[in-house]
C-alpha cells in the first residue's frame, strides 16, 4: 500500500461519524416473489456510466456525484431494469441523499479507491419519492403486509429512501461491470438476505468469492457507520427511522 493510501486511511477513521399498476408487470412481482425470477446475466452486463441529469440540489438533497465522480450510478428505477418492469421514475436521474449522507458515502469511495483504485462503488437507488414508494408497496397488494414489509417499506411508515438517508448500492469495476455477490438487485429470494449467508456457503450456492464480494462492500459501507439491511445485501441505511424522522423530512414527489 502506498504511502498516501495509508495517511488516507488514518484521517478517514478519524473523521467517521457516529452515529393502479400496470397488468404487464404483475406476473413478474409475482414471480419475483416466489423467488423463481432469473438473475443470472445481471453481474456481467456492462452498465453505461452516463452524467446524470437534472437538478444538483433538490429539496436539501444533493447529487451524490457532486461530491465524489468516482461514485458510478445507474437508477434501476428510471429505466425497466427493476421488479416492476417499467421506469417508476418520470425525470429524477441524479441520484440524490442527504448533504451528511453523501458526504459519507464518497468517504466510502475514497476508501475503496484506497483498498484498489480499479473499484467504484455503483448506486442503484438513493432518495426515493413517497409516490413511487407507494406504487411499489401497492404492486405487491398480493403478499400479506406483514411479509410484503420485508420487501418494500409501507409508505404510511416511509422509508429511509424517502428521507434521503438509505443507499442501494453495489460494487464495479472501472468498466461498470458489477461484482458477483450471488444474488441480484432486488431479488426477493433468501440467497441475497445477509442473515442467511452462513447457510448458502454450507450448500455451495452461495460461492466464497460472492460471499468474499459481500463482504467488501460491507467492509466500505461500514467505514462510514452505515447498516446494512439484514434481508437484502444492498441496501444500507445511514440513520436509524427514528432518527432520520426526527432531522429530514420526505422527498414526497420528483423533482420538476
Amino acid at each position: 500500500m502506498k504511502i498516501y493510501q495509508i495517511i488516507f486511511l488514518l484521517v478517514l477513521f478519524s473523521c467517521t461519524h457516529s452515529d393502479g399498476t400496470p397488468n404487464a408487470s404483475e406476473n413478474k412481482v409475482e414471480t419475483l416473489v416466489s423467488g423463481q425470477l432469473e438473475h443470472g446475466d445481471e453481474e456481467s452486463a456492462v452498465i453505461p456510466v452516463v452524467e446524470s441529469l437534472g437538478p444538483e440540489i433538490f429539496e436539501g438533497l444533493v447529487d451524490i456525484r457532486s461530491y465524489n465522480s468516482d461514485i458510478y450510478v445507474d437508477l434501476k428505477y428510471a429505466s425497466e431494469d427493476n421488479f416492476m418492469g417499467f421506469p417508476l421514475y418520470e425525470r429524477m436521474k441524479r441520484a440524490y441523499l442527504q448533504p451528511d449522507v453523501a458526504k459519507r458515502l464518497n468517504y466510502c469511495q475514497i476508501y475503496l479507491s484506497a483498498l484498489d483504485t480499479s473499484l467504484h462503488l455503483l448506486v442503484y437507488d438513493a432518495a426515493r419519492p413517497v409516490s413511487v414508494q407507494k406504487l411499489m408497496w401497492d404492486a405487491l397488494d398480493t403478499v400479506p403486509p406483514a411479509l410484503r414489509g420485508k420487501y418494500v417499506s409501507n409508505p404510511a411508515n416511509l422509508s429511509l429512501h424517502n428521507m434521503g438517508c438509505a443507499v442501494d448500492l453495489t460494487i464495479c469495476n472501472a468498466e461498470g461491470v458489477a461484482l458477483d455477490m450471488g444474488a441480484g438487485y432486488d431479488d426477493f429470494r433468501d440467497i441475497a438476505f445477509p442473515n442467511k449467508e452462513a447457510k448458502y456457503l454450507k450448500t455451495g450456492e452461495l460461492t466464497k468469492e460472492q460471499h468474499k464480494n459481500r463482504l467488501l462492500l460491507r467492509k466500505v459501507m461500514a467505514s462510514q457507520k452505515f447498516r446494512q439491511l439484514p434481508t437484502e445485501w444492498w441496501h444500507y441505511n445511514a440513520y436509524s427511522r427514528e432518527v432520520a424522522r426526527s432531522m429530514f423530512k420526505a422527498l414526497e414527489v420528483e423533482p420538476y
